[in-house]
């Protein structure tokens, strides 16, 4: 199996996220048996699946990296409160630049108040908790104005999402 990563900070401009993944599918086209995808719908609204669509090709499930980690969890979550901000491990590892940076928080503090007014809770779906990983969650919501809720998901799911994907008959 061969994996062709994607640039993380896709995940800030969705829109971008359908052509990234067609470009290294045209790419690897021709080396290999079969292909597959493994990235969620992660706000393309239905163009990644376009894609792989015209290229026979199947998808992690899931809307969001979120469902791939945690599934029904992050749904009751989001259900319980509409206004939380999920958290990865990898977001909590990358937080400065993925987000403050990315947003333009350290430029203009003032723009945290715009982006995240309509959020109430911060929610680390942690993959792999460790206290140094547990200490910047703490900071990353503090960034927000948020209180932290962690659940530990582990790798479980991903790793089911993965199986499938690798297993499926497309």
């Amino acid at each position: 199996m061969e994996v062709y990563p994607l640039a993380p900070l896709l995940h800030n401009r969705p829109a971008a996220i359908a052509a990234a993944v067609e470009a290294v599918v045209e790419d690897a086209k021709g080396r290999h048996r079969r292909l597959a995808v493994a990235y969620a719908d992660c706000g393309t609204y239905g163009a990644l699946d376009e894609v792989c669509g015209r290229h026979g090709l199947v998808r992690l499930r899931g809307e969001h990296c979120y469902d791939v980690f945690a599934g029904r969890e992050v749904r009751e979550l989001a259900e319980e409160e509409a206004g939380t901000f999920f958290l990865t491990d990898y977001l909590v590892r990358t937080f400065r630049r993925s987000v403050v940076a990315e947003l333009g928080l350290d430029r203009h503090p003032g723009l945290r108040d715009a982006y995240f007014a309509h959020y109430r809770r911060a929610v680390w779906l942690a993959q792999r908790p460790t206290p140094d990983l547990r200490a910047r969650a703490v900071r990353a919501a503090a960034v927000l104005g948020l209180p932290l809720l962690v659940r530990e998901v582990g790798d479980t799911g991903l790793e089911r999402r993965l199986a499938e994907l690798v297993e499926s008959d497309s």
